[in-house]
């Protein structure tokens, strides 16, 4: 048996009558939960589908989601992640183009328009979740693979993990299984009073799970919950009042919100005393503004620990220990820690690739056993330094940089500038076409509770002070919100639309 397989089997079987799983306040049990995973399990079964086989699945954050995940990773099959809140126009196409042998979802997802369509023609069998853990059956019609040309399997490949699409088309990168087992177990060694080599057992204690399942972050979430014994609530979506009100009900001691859920949960004003159970909150998915880490701790004595990752390292690969956070964030602001165990990191410069000293900026690059082949170092698209104490700095993406008039201007940089406007809860900047420079920077602003809109000549002064004057957006807008993936990060294409569109 593998490693999630045996670990599942084992932590199933501790006590079935105990909860795991808290859904819209209902408890739902792991003898529940091992029979749904059990029935959609057999229906695989049915259709031959083994080690290796290609598994769509509708991902929700809903139980019977969770199921058909931990259905598939402990037969070893390789989970393609179906986004089900796409509009038809993104999702039909989508699905005409994986040609899995079968799909598992909730009947809603398949009643949307043309979606039975597209599977039927590309033959892919269907198996319908049952609501609330109460196992899983075919779709009538539906209950054999037909397609001629199905790819059936995946070797060693545990999820092609649909991408958030914050900077373009969104795609699937394929995450090896050893890579992902191997992010798992190393991770281990950051939470306290466990290890990679601990028996499974059942936990004490409730965890939060408000990001998307369909983001890297979400399903190493349940995975490795479930496989250590934890105790789970499942919200479908991050809300203020729905974090607020798990947080209350279930009182646990760390959890997590992405930096855009942290500016929102800071603007409520929750009360200190509700959230007196947290040591720690958690975040990455997008660059952690240190004020924001600065403000709850003024407010609330309350670490934020930023966590850096991405889809292609299979998870978090740099991140804080809480004694750590507590000694010495006042000399690290803005770190999001250090490298997790077997992480190996440098930085180099861009154009020459040579190494850079410590402390120097550049772009940074990392040698894992989860990363890429294993044994060279992989280039990522952020600027980065690395301290003399191994402490990894995030400062932005390298890729997309807006080259105005042959200068470069990297957005995130003026992003930083723009939150410490004191009307400012959120800033987004993208570059934008223009025929004399090449490319501009705009500004999308969100503006705190009771703010009053400033002139946009105080704003272009206000950048120009911490700035260099290429620097400065040519154009601001003021908005509510901004299209948003499902992970809650600006989605910069349809942001940079909202100015197009007006230039047309």
């Amino acid at each position: 048996m593998s490693y999630i397989s045996e670990t599942l089997s084992t932590v199933l079987a501790v006590d079935p009558d105990a909860d795991v799983l808290d859904y819209q306040d209902t408890w739902y049990s792991w003898a529940q939960l091992a029979g749904s995973i059990a029935a959609i399990s057999g229906l695989l079964d049915e259709l031959g589908l083994g080690r290796d086989s290609r598994i769509g699945i509708m991902v929700r954050n809903r139980p019977d989601a969770a199921a058909a995940i931990l259905a598939a990773a402990a037969r070893d099959c390789c989970i393609v992640t179906i986004n089900p809140m796409m509009p038809k126009e993104k999702l039909n196409p989508d699905l005409e183009r994986l040609e899995v042998p079968v799909v598992i979802g909730e009947p809603d997802d398949f009643d949307r328009d043309g979606v039975l369509d597209v599977l039927k023609k590309a033959g892919s069998a269907i198996i319908e979740t049952e609501p609330f853990l109460q196992g899983a059956h075919f779709r009538d019609g539906f209950d054999t693979i037909t397609g001629e040309s199905i790819r059936t399997t995946e070797p060693g490949t545990i999820i092609e993990m649909l991408t958030s699409g914050t900077t373009g088309t969104p795609k699937r990168i394929p995450i090896k299984r050893d890579s992902f087992v191997s992010a798992i177990t190393g991770a281990l060694a950051y939470e306290k009073g466990r290890s990679a080599d601990d028996k499974p057992r059942l936990r004490s204690g409730t965890e939060l799970l408000s990001n998307p399942l369909a983001h890297i972050g979400g399903m190493y979430f349940i995975l490795t919950g479930i496989l250590s014994g934890r105790k789970l609530c499942i919200q479908d979506r991050f809300t203020v009042e729905g974090w607020h009100h798990a947080i209350v009900r279930h009182r646990p001691k760390i959890a997590g919100a992405v930096p855009a859920a942290l500016r929102m949960i800071l603007e409520a004003d929750i009360p200190k005393e509700d959230l007196e159970s947290l040591v720690a909150l958690r975040s990455g998915t997008a660059p952690l503004d240190p004020e924001i880490v600065d403000e709850f701790l003024r407010r609330y004595d309350l670490p934020v620990m930023g966590t850096y990752g991405a889809t292609e390292f299979a998870g978090a690969v740099s991140m804080w220990r809480l004694r750590e956070f507590r000694e010495l964030w006042d000399s690290k602001r803005g770190s999001v820690g250090t490298l997790t165990p077997g992480v190996e990191g440098r930085v180099v410069d861009p154009e020459s690739g040579a190494e850079l000293p410590a402390g120097d900026e550049g772009v940074l690059e990392l040698k894992a056993g989860q990363i890429g082949d294993g044994k060279s170092w992989v280039r990522t698209t952020d600027r980065a330094i690395l301290d003399e104490d191994g402490y990894l700095f995030i400062k932005g993406r390298a890729d997309n940089a807006i080259i105005r008039g042959g200068f470069k201007v990297h957005p995130d940089d003026v992003v930083e500038i723009l939150h410490k406007h004191p009307a400012v809860r959120e800033a987004v900047v993208v570059g934008i076409p223009d025929k004399r420079l090449g490319s501009v920077p705009v500004a999308v602003l969100m503006l705190k509770d009771g703010a009053d809109e400033p002139e946009i000549d105080e704003l272009k002064t206000f950048v120009k002070e911490r700035a260099l004057p290429y620097q400065v957006p040519v154009q601001f807008k003021f908005a509510d919100d901004v299209p948003r993936t499902p992970s809650l990060k600006p989605a910069l294409p349809l942001v940079r639309e909202m100015f197009l569109d007006e230039a047309a």
